[in-house]
Parts: structure tokens; sequence; C-alpha cells
């Protein structure tokens, strides 16, 4: 279900993720989000994302649910004390398939920004076993399957 699967990311209740090589940022140029790789930077030379600024990001993993299984996206408590905000999107239908996650992030501090870098640990996903295959499997009707980048809203 998770491509890479890393067995030291497992917790009890969830599996951590780690943030991918992109994000898609506003500029002032276009109301459409715009695609930046932050690929070079690191905990030592992170991105720094400014007060009040939001972003959409990529996990590094791709997910592959089956129709049995649904997963949520939480952030992880640390990021938060750092003062990430994560908007509650992060819900995942079964049926979700070869997909990066894509997370709404902003800075929620006031004074001073907040670093990000690909690889750190963002947040977790936990899984829920379905008790009975859906009607309509996400395989089916998502129009989010097989998005291998942070993806703006389809609408």
């Amino acid at each position: 279900m998770v491509v890479p699967f890393d067995p030291d990311l497992v917790n009890p209740a969830s599996i951590d993720v780690l943030l991918g090589d992109r994000i898609m940022i506003e500029v002032p140029e276009s109301p459409q989000l715009q695609i930046h790789g932050i690929a070079g930077h690191t905990a030592e030379d992170p991105y720094w994302l400014q007060p009040g600024e939001f972003c959409l990001a990529e996990t590094r993993e791709i997910f592959n649910l089956p129709d049995c299984i649904a997963a949520q996206f939480v952030l992880k408590s640390s990021r938060a004390r750092e003062g990430l905000e994560h908007l509650l999107a992060g819900w995942c239908d079964p049926g979700w398939h070869g997909s990066r996650l894509t997370l709404e992030l902003s800075n929620a501090r006031k004074m001073h920004p907040v670093a990000i870098w690909p690889g750190m640990k963002i947040g977790q996903m936990v899984f829920h076993k379905m008790e009975g295959i859906p009607g309509r499997s996400y395989a089916v009707t998502g129009r989010y399957n097989g998005d291998l980048a942070v993806t703006a809203s389809k609408g």
C-alpha cells in the first residue's frame, strides 16, 4: 500500500510519511499556484514557509489503497508545535491508488517562518479497515488517482 515502504516509519497505529520534493506556491503574476522544487533543501538549509503563507506539498510515498482500506493523513504533532497547519483534507477513500498525497499546509505563526525540507517527517497515515467493500470504489470514481506530483484542485 505504501511505496517505498520503510519499516522504521511504522508506529503503533500509523505510519510516518515524508515530505516530497515539490510544493506549489502563490506567485504575484498568477492566481494559480505554481510548482516549486525544494529538492535541494535540507534540515540545515530549509525552505522557509513565511508567516501566513499557504502551499500545497506532496508526500514522498505513493499510495495504493485496496477497496477494503481507507486512510487519513494527520500532521505530526512536532510539525504543529512548530507552527505548521494542515487544512484537514487528508481523507483517502478505499481504492485510491498510484498517487502521492497532496497536502494543504500553512504557516500559522504570525512573526516567524517555518522550516520545511524534503524527507522531513511531515505527518502520519492512519489506516482504517472497512467492514465491507464500498459499492463504488474510488478506483473507479476518483479524480485524483495516478497523481505522481503535487496536484492543484481539479474542481
